[in-house]
């Protein structure tokens, strides 16, 4: 009898359970994922959430879904509006900058790119439409200042997210806001359409039936996302900050604008801490990709680094262990080069146990709610006695092309291993290991430091392996 094929069952947050993942379609998992505001380079904050939901989007693939999903780019909002306005430029001119070093920081980082990337400027018209309609539907106002705010009261399900009551919210909203600047009903009350002040939106606004102004901030991920994945989505991911207030808003007005349900499955990634400090600019502990980079780090170093923690737990973001994921990946680069070095002929009965519990741990420990650490430790286990194995000259040239071809399907997930030596070798420097070689040979330990040196100042590292010594890129 067949085995039941694995199921990916991922925590909810609104359920606080574990519940499997079902496609609403039967083969495509829509997914929306919230994406960066583009007003300056994203932090390894974000793109702790960004690799996060990466290692999901693989994942989803690697259990034989589709996936459909939608990343937005905030680029209107108080701090897009205010970079444009205080460098006297327009808001595109201002925020295309950002929004191209986004993608090269995911392409640094090895994220695979989701199938839509929708900025919020292109979706006016349908903000406009919800908004409306959510007015026509009794649930918004227009305030005396003219601004359309959302009213939680008429929302009798308002906090089932973030598992908070109306009076909890209404008592921490009066403690966050002393003199509000809207006029609304109640204080938890919040914008769906913010009117235009010339003062702090200078020439920036769009027409709308409730008057000029822009939209709140919640607004815009809910147009996008219903717009593009339907009005019932399967998975919506993003920060734990994201979860209130902003999610908790999605949920209210597109479920009061529809009637359906929004998401069927939240997940939310834990904060990540540097040095197990909040990251912050005045205590000088605040890094972006291009930080780390100049620092000498590589993008598949950092996303090694993010990844390695489960995502429902804080991340504690160190320089050690950025070394760590360094040896980490170099005993991974390692063995791939000693397995694709195997030449021996013939046939082994060792090597297909070790593959299958390989597979069948990796595959579980993802399976149950992405559990990396486990994953993980599946791989690293399973190196350590392949190369027992090859120790022993027990693994052919047949058994490593089926390691090489299990691992390739694991990184489809981690995407973190290299089973291609890109870099082309100078013929100087090739030139020179082997006259460091022969230096070697004849005992001139002095000319083959010379040459050993040379090989280094150059960016490359001299690889010594059972078949002899080659060069290798440093990274």
């Amino acid at each position: 009898m067949d085995k039941e094929p694995q199921k990916l069952v991922l925590f909810n947050t609104e359920t606080r359970t574990k519940q499997p993942v079902i496609p609403q379609n039967g083969h495509t998992i829509m997914m929306y994922t919230c994406g960066p505001t583009v007003y300056n380079f994203a932090h390894i904050g974000n793109f702790r959430t960004y690799v996060f939901e990466d290692i999901l989007r693989r994942t989803i693939k690697f259990f034989g879904m589709g996936i459909n999903q939608v990343m937005n780019l905030t680029d209107i909002d108080d701090k897009t509006l205010k970079g444009a306005i205080e460098n006297n430029t327009t808001l595109k001119d201002f925020t295309e900058p950002f929004i191209k070093s986004f993608f090269e920081d995911l392409d640094a980082l090895g994220i695979e790119r989701a199938e839509a990337y929708p900025a919020a400027t292109n979706y006016i018209d349908e903000m406009i439409k919800i908004i409306q309609q959510l007015v026509d539907n009794g649930v918004a106002y227009q305030g005396g200042e003219g601004s359309i705010y959302f009213s939680i009261k008429k929302f009798p399900k308002y906090g089932r997210l973030s598992h908070l009551k109306l009076d909890e919210l209404e008592a921490g909203a009066s403690d966050r806001i002393a003199a509000d600047d809207y006029d609304k009903e109640q204080v938890s009350d919040f914008v769906l359409w913010k009117a235009y002040d010339p003062e702090r939106d200078g020439e920036i606004f769009w027409d709308s039936p409730f008057g000029k102004g822009r939209p709140g901030w919640h607004i815009e991920c809910s147009a996008m996302a219903m717009k593009i994945l339907g009005q019932t989505i399967d998975i919506h991911v993003g920060g734990i900050d994201n979860m209130f207030p902003h999610h908790e808003n999605e949920i209210a007005q597109c479920e009061a604008c529809t009637g359906k349900t929004f998401v069927n499955h939240w997940l939310h990634s834990e904060h990540l801490l540097v040095d197990h400090k909040k990251m912050s600019k005045r205590l000088g502990n605040f890094y972006t990709l291009r930080d780390l980079l100049s620092k000498g780090f590589t993008g598949r170093e950092v996303r090694y680094s993010l990844l390695q923690t489960h995502y429902r737990m804080q991340l504690n973001f160190t320089f050690q262990g950025l070394e760590a994921a360094r040896n980490s990946l170099d005993r991974l680069d390692a063995f791939i080069r000693r397995v694709k070095d195997v030449k021996i002929e013939g046939i082994f009965s060792l090597v297909q146990p070790i593959i299958d519990r390989l597979q069948g741990a990796f595959a579980s420990a993802m399976a149950d709610d992405l559990n990396i650490s486990v994953a993980l430790a599946s791989v690293f286990d399973a190196i350590r006695e392949f190369n027992v194995l090859l120790d022993a000259s027990k693994i052919s040239s047949e058994d490593a092309c089926k390691i090489i071809n299990v691992f390739k399907s694991l990184n489809s997930v981690l995407g973190v291993i290299i089973f291609e030596e890109e870099d082309f070798v100078p013929q100087d420097l090739q030139e020179a290991l082997e006259s460091r070689q022969r230096a070697r040979a004849e005992k001139n330990w002095k000319e083959a430091d010379h040459y050993r040196n040379y090989i280094l100042s150059q960016g490359y590292e001299i690889d010594d392996t059972p078949s002899g010594a080659r060069l290798k890129k440093k990274r």
